[in-house]
């Protein structure tokens, strides 16, 4: 799609991976609505950008529901949904003490990305289905964000593995859901970014954490992730895949 007039909602796009993308959409031509928690600097980024900031939690579904259409309402449409909310826990299936992973703390990761993935993009499809398409019969494009833990999940990743990989397992099933309406779906899978979660982390510690990087052997920039999601809005032959950004990583066990 182009991207010049074209309408985005971003959700996290207050900071890391999806500002940077807000940022490159902006540039380009486009108009954003920007979803992040209200303790955020959505307020101000929406306002550099020139744009709307809408405070939420995509836990609270019925809540989200209502901000994503009054987003759409005062973007006047949506084209493009990016998603990079989320988070996880760290707890063993079963530590050396027998403790088992609380069931509340799992369902928890799993409502948190899945399940709030899921929910926004049926929110935002009702909406990019009235588009008029164009040439190509395109109505919108929908990113949802995995992880490279989804394939290969390290220690105490069980709950956020298993969200991640849902995100990823879906994917494809909602492109061909879709399709017939002109909507694409795709995932973006990042390995370790440098973004508000791994802030304050030191430089050894973060040389640990790439060290099975194939290359650049660091965290990578938020900008290269929008590099790639700008380039899926754009392509029209992308769609219902999830595309590894990680420098060839394969996480370790730990």
């Amino acid at each position: 799609m182009q991207i010049e007039g074209a309408k985005a909602i971003m959700v996290g796009g207050a900071s890391g991976m999806c500002l940077a993308t807000a940022e490159r959409f902006v540039a380009r031509g486009g108009k954003v609505a920007i979803l992040d928690q209200e303790k955020s600097d959505g307020a101000a980024v929406a306002k550099r950008l020139g744009g709307t900031f809408h405070p939420c939690h995509v836990a609270y579904y019925d809540a989200m529901a209502k901000v994503i259409d009054e987003a759409v309402g005062e973007l006047g449409g949506v084209h493009f949904c990016l998603n990079t909310a989320g988070g996880g826990v760290q707890t063993k299936t079963l530590s050396k003490d027998g403790k088992m992973h609380p069931i509340e703390t799992f369902e928890g990761v799993v409502k948190l990305n899945l399940v709030a993935s899921f929910n926004i993009n049926t929110n935002v499809a009702r909406h990019m289905a009235l588009n008029e398409p164009n040439e190509d019969g395109e109505r919108g494009v929908m990113i949802n964000t995995s992880s490279i833990a989804a394939f290969e999940g390290q220690i105490g990743q069980v709950a956020y593995t298993a969200a991640k990989a849902g995100i990823a397992g879906m994917t494809l099933t909602m492109a061909r859901d879709l399709g017939s309406l002109g909507i694409r779906v795709m995932t973006i899978a990042p390995s370790l970014f440098a973004t508000g979660l791994t802030k304050g982390v030191t430089q050894e510690f973060a040389d640990n954490l790439v060290r099975d990087a194939a290359f650049p052997k660091r965290m990578g920039k938020p900008d290269e992730f929008a590099i790639m999601a700008i380039a899926i809005f754009e392509s029209a032959m992308m769609n219902g895949s999830t595309l590894r950004v990680d420098a060839g990583q394969r996480f370790a066990p730990r």
